[in-house]
């Protein structure tokens, strides 16, 4: 009997290529890709995220793409459900799925056997009135004096993940990092995982011509139409980088200039946290993302 075919997970910071290695690997394996960015969910959410237009896809099956209006939240727990069904039917198939993204928690849903810890509508409802009575960054503060560790990796303007997270160090009485599965475990399905590894100054300046890039193209009128469906009500989409400043330029609370400025200090934020969470998994093969001949790397360290 043939072996299913082992996923291969492509991960690393904003603005490293992994789309592009993405492509080049499922193109060699002959594999179809899976979607791993939480902003790249969203209907209508395409400047802003990079995603890949339908015509740079090279008939290549893109999955979890466009699957939730900007008014929804985005789940990592109904996520990991929906992009496990979609590697398990690929394999079936005898299809390499080929993960590609940096959203942190939704790549270790996927390649770890991470059960989700418990949630009570309650005790997210009194986090949530003590955010509307001390606002966010005071909230994310008391989140620091609790758990360092989540802190570091949540965003301090995340009201979501901040009422998450001590919604669940209430009710577990462990950090929030204790409900995670522990990441020197052998990733689910054997996945080979591929880094893409970065400096600090090749890796800044694709973000800031990535920032200026997307506002030439539209990024402004793209969340303007946005705004028509619903994305000030999104608790998650209205807060994605670009997004929320574009948001704010319309407002009239910024200027373009800031607003660009802030889309790239606010990317440049995410990436140390991205590099930081991602440098401590020691399943992670890393390849140099500026490499002449990246995917000749990534091949050889999948020992082809």
């Amino acid at each position: 009997m043939v072996s299913a075919p082992t996923p291969i997970a492509v991960i690393g910071p904003t603005g490293s290529g992994k789309s592009d290695l993405g492509l080049e690997l499922a193109e060699y394996f002959h594999g179809e890709i899976i979607n791993v960015d939480s902003m790249q969910l969203y209907r209508g959410m395409d400047i802003g995220t990079a995603k890949l237009p339908v015509a740079q896809r090279r008939g290549i099956p893109h999955h979890l793409l466009d699957v939730l209006d900007v008014t929804e939240p985005a789940s990592v727990a109904a996520y990991q459900q929906q992009a496990i069904a979609v590697v398990e039917d690929l394999r079936a198939r005898n299809i390499t799925p080929i993960l590609v993204g940096g959203s942190m928690l939704y790549v270790q849903s996927l390649v770890d056997d991470w059960q989700f810890p418990p949630t009570d509508p309650e005790v997210r409802k009194k986090w949530e009135r003590t955010q509307d009575e001390i606002g966010v960054e005071a909230l994310h503060k008391h989140l620091a004096s609790v758990d360092p560790a989540a802190a570091s990796t949540i965003e301090t303007r995340d009201p979501r993940r901040i009422v998450r997270a001590l919604e669940v160090i209430e009710l577990t009485g462990k950090p929030f990092a204790a409900t995670k599965p522990p990441v020197n475990a052998p990733p689910r399905w054997g996945t080979h995982i591929i880094g893409m590894g970065t400096v600090n100054e090749w890796l800044h300046e694709r973000i800031a011509q990535r920032a200026h890039t997307m506002f030439d193209a539209g990024l402004v009128e793209e969340v303007r139409g946005l705004i028509d469906v619903g994305l000030r009500d999104g608790v998650t989409a209205s807060k994605a980088i670009g997004y929320s400043q574009a948001l704010e330029l319309l407002d009239g609370t910024l200027t373009e200039a800031e607003a660009r400025e802030q889309t790239i200090i606010g990317t440049r934020r995410y990436v140390r946290r991205q590099r930081s969470w991602f440098k401590r998994d020691p399943r992670v093969q890393w390849v140099d993302a500026a490499a002449p001949n990246v995917v000749g790397e990534a091949l050889r360290t999948l020992g082809h």
